[in-house]
């Protein structure tokens, strides 16, 4: 039986980071809030996250380990050493040395097994107010900094660990090695998490679930959606019924090459034209949350429209991977800045189907990675993330079908420059963003007064932090000069260069 690990969170900005350095090491593990431990979960190993709260606030938040079997190793990060310490009598108070940012370990007990091949004065990331002044009953300093005496400690008799440093973020040079340690060495957990026993494994829950009922899945041409639907496909064949809805809001000419794609997959699929009627819905709209629920009521009528169609329809698949699942049932419950078009459990509530999501314990990356097994075709596998509302969000202000036009031929100009140049793949995402204003130029010996445009290119490995490339100013310069003078009514083009944070990849 795979040994697979238990990550308490405590709210901590860099949860989700410690569960991917897990999983690089091929290792199951999920996440859960501290106060709602599992049950149904076969845990062997246990993670307490960071937190923003402090341990001697009047309401910390603090986890039932009694719960917990005394035998299973335990490693608190950041707070949750804190905590640790507390539990076990030791002192935690607010210091005047504070530590946000880098650090290095000046001494290590290098017999430890949860140091085993990390090097003296290695660099690491700390961010946290609180320290630990005085260790608890029966714990021993086994790492320090030049300010922080108790930057990692043990309990004497048992496999219990507490570190005030971050090994998960890539700050942290030897963190990746003291994640490895701890899971693989000292909790003995088990490397079987791969994309191909994934594969394997959804495939047989999906046939022992779905049997010999019929599915429906909505297409979207992304990644999340195709490598669920090719899961569903090895599962059950035929029985699996595709919807892509056109919405007039995908790029150029993408309705038709996705509908080429999946066919040649052997899927069975209907594409829907449905652009004039989202256009409709969004007539008059301006503000972004009330363009997201107009496309999301839209695709809900169309869809169910076209999913009655079907005889005998059993199960709603849906692309649903991890981090919404984690949002929705977050530490502070459902998260308010989730937004509409990826609210888990929209479609099902309005459908009464049941509901399957084959990859809702994934990352992305993760996706991508089961998705290369499946052989999906790298159009599809590398096909930058693209929004659920498409182009409406990208059009700041009301969306009409013109200025849809202009969008998409700017966005082609952009997309297929950065094919040509080989810049593609080494871009997160990217794309155009059609502003709300107008500008004066000179086009030949006239004066213009037309439209600006601004180009988006982040790099990034999941999206929830995300830095601007910074592309070659001479193919900047080459787009620019293609897009003014092969996009009428456009006259300006300007690149952003905000990172996440603090701004969003996305304008709306």
């Amino acid at each position: 039986m795979s040994k697979n690990l238990l990550i308490l969170d405590f709210g901590s900005q860099y949860t989700q980071l410690i569960a991917r350095r897990v999983r690089e090491l091929n290792v199951y593990c999920e996440i859960h809030p501290y106060n709602k431990i599992p049950e149904n979960f076969n845990f062997h190993s246990v993670i307490l996250s960071g937190s923003p709260s402090s341990v001697n606030q009047s309401k910390p938040p603090f986890p039932n380990l009694e719960s917990i079997n005394s035998s299973i190793p335990i490693l608190g990060i950041c707070y949750g050493a804190q905590y640790l310490v507390h539990k076990f009598k030791g002192k935690v108070i607010s210091s005047n040395t504070r530590e946000y940012g880098r650090a290095n370990l000046s001494s290590i007990d290098s017999e430890d097994p949860l140091f085993n091949h990390v090097r003296l004065n290695s660099q690491v990331w700390m961010s946290h107010g609180d320290t630990i002044n005085e260790l608890g009953t029966n714990m021993i300093s086994i790492a320090s900094t030049k300010d922080v005496k108790n930057v990692a400690f043990r309990l004497k008799d048992r496999n219990l660990f507490g570190i005030q440093f971050h090994p998960e973020v890539f700050h942290s040079e030897d963190g990746l090695q003291i994640i490895k340690n701890f899971v693989i060495h000292i909790s003995n957990c088990s490397p079987t998490w791969t994309p191909n026993s994934f594969v394997d494994t959804s495939v047989l829950n999906i046939k022992n679930t779905v049997k010999d009922q019929k599915v429906v899945l909505g297409l979207s041409g992304g990644v999340d959606s195709s490598v669920a639907a090719l899961l569903l496909h090895k599962a059950i064949g035929e029985n699996l019924h595709c919807i892509f809805v056109d919405n007039g809001l995908l790029r150029k000419n993408e309705y038709f090459d996705v509908i080429k794609q999946y066919k040649s997959l052997g899927l069975n699929i209907n594409g829907v034209d449905s652009k004039e009627k989202f256009y409709r819905s969004l007539e008059g709209l301006t503000d972004p949350e009330e363009k997201r629920k107009a496309i999301g009521k839209t695709f809900i009528e169309v869809f169910d429209r076209e999913a009655n169609k079907i005889k005998n329809v059993d199960w709603l698949a849906q692309g649903t991977i991890y981090p919404d699942i984690i949002e929705s049932v977050s530490v502070n419950g459902p998260s308010v800045t989730i937004k509409s078009h990826h609210n888990v459990g929209g479609l099902p509530v309005y459908m009464k189907l049941n509901i399957i999501e084959p990859l809702k314990s994934l990352f992305k990356d993760e996706v991508r990675r089961v998705g290369k097994s499946l052989k999906l075709p790298k159009q599809i596998l590398n096909r930058h993330p693209f929004p659920g509302p498409g182009l409406a969000i990208r059009i700041l202000g009301e969306v009409t079908s013109d200025k849809i036009e202009i969008l998409q031929e700017v966005d082609h100009i952009f997309i297929s420059g950065l094919k040509e140049d080989k810049l593609y793949d080494k871009v997160w995402q990217a794309g155009a963003i059609f502003l709300p204003i107008q500008s004066v130029g000179v086009m030949g010996d006239e004066r213009t007064y037309e439209n600006a445009v601004a180009l988006r290119a982040v790099s990034s490995t999941d999206g929830m932090t995300a830095d601007w490339c910074h592309l070659p100013y001479e193919f900047l310069a080459k787009i620019s000069n293609r897009i003014i003078n092969n996009v009428k009514g456009i006259n300006r083009v300007t690149y952003d260069i905000s990172s996440k944070p603090p701004a969003t990849i996305e304008w709306e």
